[in-house]
């Protein structure tokens, strides 16, 4: 097919600005869906998608406009999958930029924007749901103006959920993204932009052929991997299914079956090429991602660690971004530590463990990847306070930091300048929209946005305030690992890294929440919180107390004080020989482990 008829588009947006919804418009004016079986997020294929109304999988689709062939991908607009993001936009030469019209540019807008740029792509700007009553279309069209200096007649409006603009929508991006410009005459080159597993032909990959082409029956060979695999099946995917093609010529999207039984072979970013005509110079692939904060995914009955870890395996084979590691804890049993991209990610994994595979399970408090570096010189990361070395071979200590953007009505500004000095952010500088909102940019350690910042954000901005962060360096950190003792024996359970001057307000809050769990002894239970061999907050579980009195009746007080006596001294015995006998139940490990 000639390349001067394909078109290869993605739509970018924050989350919920409507990229599912337009895409559903375009398939369906486009007439690349059956009336009869259009629905709701047609690319959105998971039930987890459709009931939070959110992308999590970028979804290619192919449709047919006069001539054209336009290969669509819908992506994700979480910030914690913005590497599905950056894998779309490097199959593709243009960008839909859509902004919510009765919201407007967002923290995802301006980072998605970025990826785009940084590809070089065509951006088409757009405003959606023009057809609400609260839509702004002069100010929001002032704030693209603003952001991407655009002219105001290149923007387009358009309503995703009545049709209204698709049409003019459909032309703008025939008109103005660049065809593939690929060689034909050369060897084949493809990009792998997402892989995934099936259960009947093994892993399967979306494509883009970048030169030559590719034809069922090929042997094919990764640059990266250097896995070498037949082409069992070759074709377009089009929203009403997979369908199988003889080739994929240069400039196309499509799919690819190689019967490689393991996603590591065919890694996201590789290049395909052939193995008797391999190409000499790879595509450039994409960064390896690697996950940033770490949790512990338990089961709640131990019988179904095997069924947990069989789960994982398989959420593996499509997600790349997993990385998991056998663990144990003397509270919950084995388990495993994962990794994730952000707590997003980490959500949709626990959901995903229960709705798909029936499980239930406890996520622990999520930590970050700290770096330690020891005096000799070796470095190590380490994913929790267990892990940590001794101190005295400990130079320092290094902790990420994130570039935060955040994006707010300016009345809000004070709310969230003051609870980013609550977690040691550092002030960068800020910009103002149009529309009386602003751009504040920050620098913060990651480990002080992972558990309930968002929820804090959102309540300082009564919900208007939106977020963007990434990760850019590690520093320095005066950290140190809080051992919790439970009448004078370290629980390692409750082991956690956390900053020397906040080491009083960590360990209350651990100790407060033990003394309201664990039931009361015949002695009294010591609770402290402890750096190195200093205490840094404490709590006391007092004994229950028998009335050895009750039997008395009358005489001289010397006898009471003596039964009293003898019960102090065998409390303080008691108390002797139970060390490290207080059984501490499940739900005590669960407040201070899992996640609030």
């Amino acid at each position: 097919m000639d390349q001067s008829h394909i078109r290869n588009f993605c739509i970018i947006a924050h989350i919920d600005h409507g990229k599912s919804t337009l895409s559903d418009r375009l398939l369906e004016v486009t007439g690349a869906v059956d009336k009869r079986k259009m629905k709701d997020q047609i690319l959105d294929s998971m039930d987890l998608e459709r009931e939070r109304g959110i992308t999590i999988k970028l979804a290619p689709a192919r449709m047919a406009y006069k001539e054209y062939i336009l290969n669509l991908i819908d992506t994700p607009g979480h910030v914690d999958f913005t590497y599905e993001v950056s894998r779309s936009l490097a199959a593709v030469e243009g960008a839909v930029l859509l902004v919510d019209a009765t919201q407007g540019v967002q923290a995802q807008t301006i980072a998605n924007l970025y990826l785009a740029m940084e590809e070089n792509l065509e951006i088409i700007p757009v405003l959606n749901k023009i057809d609400l009553p609260n839509a702004d279309v002069k100010s929001r069209s002032e704030e693209l103006i603003q952001l991407i200096g655009c002219k105001p007649e290149e923007i387009l409006c358009v309503s995703g959920k009545t049709g209204e603009g698709v049409p003019e929508l459909l032309e703008a991006i025939v008109k103005r993204i660049p065809p593939p410009s690929g060689d034909t005459t050369v060897s084949p080159r493809a990009l792998i932009f997402d892989s995934f597993y099936d259960d009947y032909r093994g892993v399967m990959a979306y494509i883009r052929v970048m030169d030559g082409e590719l034809k069922k029956g090929d042997r094919i060979k990764m640059m990266a991997t250097e896995k070498e695999a037949e082409i069992l099946e070759i074709g377009a995917v089009t929203p009403g299914g997979l369908k199988a093609m003889p080739v994929l010529e240069t400039g196309q999207i499509g799919y690819l079956v190689g019967g490689l039984k393991s996603i590591g072979g065919c890694r996201v970013g590789d290049t395909i090429t052939s193995k008797s005509q391999p190409a000499t110079v790879a595509l450039d692939g994409y960064k390896v991602v690697k996950p940033m904060v770490y949790a512990g995914v338990f089961p709640e009955e131990g019988d179904d660690f095997h069924k947990l870890r069989d789960a994982i395996e398989r959420l593996q084979l499509s997600d790349a971004s997993l990385l998991s590691e056998s663990e144990h804890s003397p509270a919950l049993g084995y388990g495993f530590r994962i990794g994730f991209l952000g707590m997003l990610h980490m959500e949709i994994l626990k959901e995903r463990l229960e709705r798909e595979f029936g499980l239930s399970i406890v996520v622990t408090v999520p930590s970050v990847a700290y770096k330690v570096f020891l005096r000799k010189g070796d470095v190590y990361t380490i994913k929790s306070a267990l892990e940590l070395p001794d101190p005295a071979h400990i130079d320092h200590i290094e902790e990420p930091w994130a570039k935060i953007d955040l994006v707010t009505p300016s009345d809000a500004i004070g709310g969230i300048m003051q609870l980013m000095q609550d977690r040691r952010g550092v002030y960068q500088n800020t910009e103002y929209l149009a529309g009386g909102r602003a751009i504040l940019h920050y620098q913060i350690p990651l480990a002080m946005i992972i558990v309930d910042f968002y929820d804090k954000l959102k309540s300082v901005t009564a919900g208007y305030a939106s977020m963007n962060y990434e990760i850019f360096e590690y520093r320095q950190a005066d950290v140190a690992k809080m051992d919790i003792l439970v009448a004078e024996e370290p629980v390692d359970a409750f082991a956690t890294l956390v900053y020397r001057d906040e080491s009083e307000k960590a360990g209350r809050r651990i100790v407060s929440a033990l003394k309201d769990s664990i039931p009361r002894q015949n002695f009294v239970i010591k609770l402290q919180a402890a750096i190195g061999g200093a205490v840094v907050a404490s709590e006391r579980i007092s004994a229950v107390r028998k009335d050895v009195t009750a039997g008395l009746y009358g005489g001289d007080v010397t006898r009471k004080r003596k039964l009293l006596d003898k019960q102090k001294k065998g409390k303080a015995r008691m108390a002797e020989h139970g060390k490290g006998k207080v059984n501490i139940p499940t739900d005590a490990y669960l407040k201070v482990l899992k996640r609030e």
